[in-house]
């Protein structure tokens, strides 16, 4: 089974084969699920005594299994928040996994780690965050806001003068993404909601008019949001900022969607306030072209997050007692996959200009969509978009509408929106990743809303 024989050797030739002609497809086909009972009949089982060989396994994914998934990189791939990763990250991707590399440590993953560390100084100078700023590749936003609300509620504590409170608290807007609720319920700790601003956005005023009501006590961190899931809004970042100093808290923006915006000259100033975050996330596998799963977690000073974090054990001595860099030590987990690199690679393959130019290209279109909704009589723009989701309604469709219209285009292979909620109306969304989706992707999607 970890012998290199002819079998592994006509396999690797296949599974080469398939992901070049994967890249090659223009566009990729949508695809879409299939019930259980029609996977159960196509495949039987998969899982047997004597396996399947290799190359029949492969035969029956790529015949079966991934048409059976929606691809996330189809240009009209627009619900959610899709990914469109770069074929060079793709590609390297298949390298990480063949090079059988840890992650998690300097002493075991130096090349990888340094690699990695490149390109969250990238993302740490597109903050104008400090030199000394660092931080790692996590699996996900989840996992992000986590490591960092830990962090957060770890350095409270450490500072705290006096018994703990009752109840330690963060604050945010129910617009927030929903992983900061359930992270708060993992740490047991109060998500308390702030009202938002005409505009939809968190302010450092509505934070302390909350206050107010609430007390400060037992308030170890605020978290604002740079690109909300649902609208693409960015809170009032440089508000919040001034708030948190304020009052003496940890100051974390979520921008896991939106945060590529930073590299867009186009829409900058809307960030004005994150260079003074404790911390912030964003995802690369969401608006940058990594391939799943990959979330940038960076912090103004690392070291509290190590305090936080690191792991001691006696085997783990070797680690936690030298002065390397342990991304491990910055975040929820101790082994890791070195997520990062693919974004590395493909950030040092095609150079940070393309990737402005790219972001900048989805906000364009963004753009354009917005335009062509105001110019359609049955259609009506809900917002102006901050970044790359676009939200509006279909006059006079009713929730049944939306959803029948959704079905449609997706099982005819032509595109997947579904429908959102909006104040307890149904509505629909374009969120726009791709640099691939096009003018004329708009246009075709919207034509079939008459």
């Amino acid at each position: 089974m970890h012998d290199y024989d002819a079998a592994t050797q006509a396999l690797g030739q296949a599974v080469l084969d398939y992901t070049l002609q994967r890249l090659r497809m223009e566009p990729v086909p949508l695809d879409g699920p299939r019930t259980l009972a029609e996977l159960e009949q196509a495949c039987g089982a998969t899982i047997t005594a004597n396996g399947l060989g290799g190359l029949a396994a492969l035969e029956l994914f790529s015949t079966q299994l991934a048409p059976a998934c929606i691809s996330t990189d189809h240009p009209r791939y627009l619900s959610f928040i899709p990914c469109a990763p770069t074929e060079a990250s793709t590609l390297f991707d298949l390298v990480v996994g063949a090079s059988a590399l840890y992650g998690g440590s300097w002493l075991e993953g130096a090349g990888a780690v340094y690699a990695e560390n490149a390109a969250l100084r990238w993302l740490a100078d597109l903050a104008a965050f400090p030199e000394g700023a660092g931080g790692v590749f996590v699996p996900g936003g989840t996992v992000g806001n986590l490591s960092a609300l830990v962090a957060a509620r770890h350095a409270a504590r450490t500072q705290r003068v006096g018994p703990a409170p009752s109840r330690w608290k963060v604050l945010g807007s129910n617009q927030a993404h929903s992983s900061i609720a359930s992270a708060c319920e993992v740490m047991d700790v109060d998500f308390v909601t702030v009202p938002f601003d005409e505009r939809g956005r968190l302010t450092g005023a509505n934070v302390l008019r909350t206050i107010e009501a609430v007390g400060v006590d037992g308030v170890f961190a605020v978290v604002g949001t740079a690109g909300t899931t649902n609208f693409g809004i960015i809170d009032d970042l440089a508000s919040l900022a001034g708030a948190c100093q304020r009052l003496g808290v940890w100051f974390h923006v979520d921008a896991a969607y939106g945060g590529a915006g930073l590299a867009a000259p186009t829409i900058r100033e809307r960030f004005d306030g994150i260079e003074r975050a404790d911390s912030f996330i964003v995802d690369p596998h969401k608006w940058l072209f990594a391939p799943f799963d990959c979330c940038a977690l960076l912090y103004r000073d690392p070291q509290t997050a190590r305090a936080a974090h690191t792991q001691r054990a006696a085997y783990l001595d070797v680690l936690t007692q030298a002065p390397d860099w342990n991304p491990a030590d910055y975040a929820i987990g101790l082994t890791r996959r070195a997520r990062g690199l693919p974004l590395w690679f493909s950030l040092a393959t095609h150079g940070t200009r393309a990737y402005s130019e790219a972001v900048e290209r989805t906000l364009e279109v963004a753009r354009y969509a917005a335009v062509q909704i105001r110019q359609r009589c049955d259609l009506e723009l809900l917002r102006e978009p901050d970044t790359s989701v676009v939200v509006f309604r279909r006059v006079g469709w009713t929730p049944q509408h939306y959803q029948l219209w959704s079905e449609r285009l997706l099982r005819q292979g032509f595109a997947f929106v579904v429908p959102t909620t909006h104040d307890g109306e149904t509505v629909t969304r374009f969120a726009i990743v791709n640099p691939r989706t096009s003018e004329a992707d708009i246009d075709d999607i919207l034509d079939t809303m008459l």
